[in-house]
């Protein structure tokens, strides 16, 4: 059938050309002679008439033949789950910066819901007018972190579980709005708690997408190791490659698994403890909804990082602190 419809457009091209070479002699063979009206008006308004007959016919061919290569309209994809990421973030100079870079990532991951939760009374006009330009589908939401779990100046990061209440908050929201969305489509879908400050493949999105109960991963650059994973064995979680506390329920880093949205709402007391210890955060979730057994393990079995726990440099600004002592500092009007 291609061919057949090949060869008839070549040969009403090769009729359009040929018809349109013999218009433009004709007119040439006209110029410069004597023109008698009366003898050869009637027979070159003839000839003039049946070209133009002749050339609409053709364009007329070719507009057919370009319908019929039109290409057959895709039957529609099935919906994709989708992945509902919660971030948390609070107000820092690198703030926007992070979350540009995140929402860049985000932009090319089709069918996913971010959830931004601020560690705010408020919501902040830069976290809102970002993700207003965003292009993304999201909801904002905000929750402060209670003082006494507040990391003070000069404290290291791992002292106090930071985002607790953020996350939590995440999830609160995800499991009041499921329960207005009736059916079973309501339920579809993956929860993934992404930092605003890691860096994320676009594979790993697709990895956990098929996520039953809860999928896992190796996570790089964590723990003072290259990667942190589970250690899989025929096709099952065995035991972690981890070089604190190994005994831990799970140790995991929080990038390195997703939870089905089934699972999260069926177990509607699961959350984030804040008063778990160092390290134990991510088990304190996962301890009330799976096994070590249960965990569906991603990425090439585990061997293949897909997500790494990069940090931004917190930066120096003793510039600018002394432009500001004589009056000369940034305009604060301008948004960093």
């Amino acid at each position: 059938m291609a061919a057949r419809m090949k060869l008839k457009l070549k040969t009403v091209f090769v009729l359009y050309f040929m018809v349109s070479l013999m218009g433009l002699i004709y007119a040439l063979m006209q110029l410069g002679q004597h023109c008698d009206c009366t003898e050869h008006d009637l027979p070159k308004d003839r000839a003039i008439s049946r070209l133009q007959e002749e050339l609409y016919r053709l364009q007329g061919q070719i507009r057919q033949l370009e319908k019929l290569k039109q290409p057959e309209k895709q039957p529609p994809k099935a919906s994709l789950p989708t992945i509902f990421v919660i971030t948390p973030t609070y107000a820092r100079l690198v703030q926007k910066a992070e979350l540009t870079r995140l929402s860049l990532t985000f932009l090319h991951v089709p069918q996913l819901h971010w959830i931004v939760v601020e560690d705010s009374p408020r919501r902040t006009p830069l976290v809102t007018n970002f993700l207003m330009k965003s292009g993304l589908t999201y909801t904002h939401l905000h929750v402060p972190t209670a003082k006494e779990r507040k990391l003070q100046e000069g404290d290291p990061s791992w002292l106090k579980p930071r985002g607790v209440e953020q996350r939590n908050e995440g999830l609160r929201w995800l499991r009041e709005d499921r329960r207005a969305q009736p059916g079973e489509d309501g339920q579809q879908g993956v929860v993934y708690f992404a930092d605003d400050d890691n860096t994320y493949s676009l594979r790993l999105f697709e990895e956990m997408r098929s996520t039953q109960r809860v999928a896992v991963w190796p996570v790089g650059l964590v723990g003072g190791m290259k990667f942190e994973s589970p250690v899989v064995e025929g096709g099952k979680v065995v035991r972690f490659h981890t070089g604190w506390r190994p005994s831990r329920p799970f140790p995991m880093d929080m990038a390195g698994f997703a939870v089905s949205l089934k699972l999260v709402l069926a177990n509607p007391d699961a959350c984030f403890d804040g008063e778990a210890p160092m390290g134990f955060l991510e088990s304190s979730l996962l301890k009330g909804l799976v096994t070590v057994d249960e965990l569906e393990p991603k990425a090439d079995n585990c061997t293949k990082v897909l997500v790494w726990h990069t940090r931004t440099e917190k930066p120096k600004m003793k510039r600018e602190e002394a432009l500001q002592v004589q009056g000369l500092g940034s305009d604060p009007a301008v948004e960093v």
